[in-house]
């Protein structure tokens, strides 16, 4: 079971960063996602979270600021029927440069949207619930 660190950026305005996955990678082609990457062996999540928020969208650590992170993630999924089982470690972070987006090869585009808007696109796995959980509730019980 690979170990996955995934990243929600949330800017200023309160929006999240989604990312398109390209045509290039190996799963789920054309759904939207956060910043994630494979945990390499000895290495800490955490770590794994900053390196892919580098690579797949230019921000160094020192623009970003941890947030939140939520307890580790099992999900089994099926994708172009073959069977994958993560262990999801999820984090989120606020930006501070969010004008400085650049994209890699990994994903075709990318945009801000309000958390509530991720219900109309097409995501990975899971990805709805955890923004409900990362950032949805946490205004709810806010407001209460």
């Amino acid at each position: 079971m690979p170990d996955v660190a995934t990243s929600i950026l949330l800017n200023s305005d309160g929006k999240i960063l989604i990312l398109k996955r390209s045509d290039k990678v190996k799963t789920y082609k054309g759904q939207w996602g956060g910043v994630a990457g494979y945990v390499e062996k000895n290495e800490k999540p955490f770590d794994t979270a900053i390196k892919e928020i580098f690579e797949e969208v230019g921000l160094m650590k020192e623009d970003v600021k941890l947030i939140k992170k939520l307890d580790p993630i099992f999900i089994t999924d099926y994708y172009e029927q073959e069977k994958y089982e993560w262990k999801i470690f999820v984090f989120l972070f606020k930006t501070k440069k969010e004008s400085k987006i650049r994209i890699d090869w990994e994903h075709s585009e990318y945009r801000w949207i309000t958390p509530s808007e991720i219900i109309n696109y097409n995501t990975v796995p899971h990805l709805k619930d955890v923004i409900k959980k990362l950032i949805i509730e946490d205004n709810e019980e806010g407001e209460n």
